[in-house]
């Protein structure tokens, strides 16, 4: 059985000893955490594992704490302030991971879409094989896909559906601070997957691509700026400084396509297509001889044609909110250090005023014979000028008095 407190919820000695006898049902453990979060039990599916229910009572648990320390509430206890710990955001987060649903009705081409997303993605991705009653643009879906990314631990989540309305949807989202922040629906118009490229060589587990956009409407148009930059955070992978070249073994090359054309079977062709294509990457030497190697490109897949049906994008504030980076990850800005255009880095250095003609320094053999022959040249030539000088007043007094001062 289960106790619920006003502030936290415990689990009662008595349970733990009969939980090889009897597991508590999911009915109770519903009740407790709707008494302790006043959520809805009907929107969200109960675990049947009874540490799966424990550990979400210790979810819903914090969160009520974390709001009544915000409002200047009493400290959590010890177990859930290590679990609010482990939440807690970080100077330097590492790969975002993502979470994969089966919306309300999932058809097969779709589940192999996911699988797919799975593998590209893997290990930093989590499939959950059962449909879910979740509606993501209404406010009960956005709840649970909040409870649902929370309790994984995912800040990027995929849901796809199929039916008659939006045949082969996918919603592609992510979240900040437990809160939904964007979502796109894009509706897929061609699918080849991971299977119909057997035999071909496929990417290392945990590998980063490169991405390539191509087309301008990636800049002109809103909607596609922001699904690229969302692109992006799905395919990323592990945030690293530097890479090695041997690393990289494949390329995702995503082409927005302007048509305005209706295409077969009554779909709506208009806006922007975007093409998916996915290469495996192979680095050899360079025939030419040059240092860079030269990518020899192979279609590997999945390959992908989609368009954009609906978007739910974040308003200014909370976009600038989530960019907003903290102090310690900013660069600190290096006085007198300057960039130029190859890359190179020029410095700039702050002397006192120097005094050349005071300094003395160690002269060698050929400079003090030099000073030495200098200096004789300057007696010599001082005492010329002196005997000349001597010789003129010599003949100004003979000729003023008759007779020269050595006759005296």
């Amino acid at each position: 059985m289960f106790r619920c407190k006003r502030d936290n919820i415990s689990i009662i000695a008595g349970a733990e000893r009969r939980l090889r006898g009897h597991r508590p049902s999911t009915v109770d453990a519903a009740a407790a955490m709707t008494d302790a979060d006043n959520i809805d039990v009907h929107n969200v599916t109960p675990p049947k594992d009874f540490w799966a229910i424990r550990t979400m009572i210790i979810v819903v648990a914090a969160k009520t704490a974390k709001a009544k320390l915000i409002s200047g509430g009493k400290q959590p206890k010890a177990r859930i302030a290590r679990y609010l710990k482990t939440t807690e955001s970080q100077l330097v987060e590492g790969a975002k991971a993502s979470l994969l649903l089966r919306g309300i009705r999932c058809s097969d081409a779709m589940s192999t879409v996911l699988k797919d997303m799975r593998s590209v993605q893997s290990p930093h991705a989590k499939m959950l094989s059962k449909n879910n009653m979740i509606v993501p643009f209404d406010d009960a879906g956005q709840q649970s896909l909040e409870f649902l990314t929370t309790k994984n631990d995912a800040a990027l989540f995929a849901v796809a559906s199929h039916n008659k309305k939006r045949p082969n949807n996918l919603i592609m989202g992510r979240t900040f601070d437990r809160r939904i922040l964007d979502m796109v629906e894009i509706g897929i118009l061609q699918y080849r997957s991971l299977s119909d490229f057997g035999g071909l060589p496929k990417k290392r587990l945990g590998s980063k691509p490169l991405l390539q956009f191509v087309g301008d409407s990636w800049t002109a148009d809103v909607s596609l700026r922001r699904l690229q930059n969302l692109l992006i955070d799905f395919y990323r992978g592990d945030p690293v400084d530097s890479l090695v070249l041997s690393g990289l073994d494949h390329v995702m090359v995503f082409t927005a396509a302007d048509t305005g054309s209706l295409g077969g079977g009554g779909q709506d062709m208009r806006g922007p297509i975007i093409h998916q294509r996915t290469y495996y990457m192979k680095l050899k030497k360079d025939p030419k001889g040059g240092k860079a190697p030269v990518p020899y490109l192979t279609p590997s897949g999945p390959d992908m044609d989609f368009k954009i049906r609906r978007t739910q994008f974040a308003s200014p504030d909370l976009w600038k909110l989530a960019m907003k980076q903290p102090a310690g990850v900013k660069a600190k800005k290096k006085k007198n250090q300057t960039t130029n255009i190859f890359g190179e880095t020029i410095g700039r250095l702050h002397l006192e005023k120097q005094d050349i003609d005071s300094k003395t320094g160690k002269k060698s053999k050929a400079l003090r014979l030099a000073d030495r022959l200098e200096k004789q040249e300057e007696k010599a030539a001082l005492e010329s000028e002196l005997g000349r000088e001597e010789a003129e007043m010599s003949n100004e007094f003979k000729q003023a008095y008759g007779f020269a001062p050595d006759d005296m």
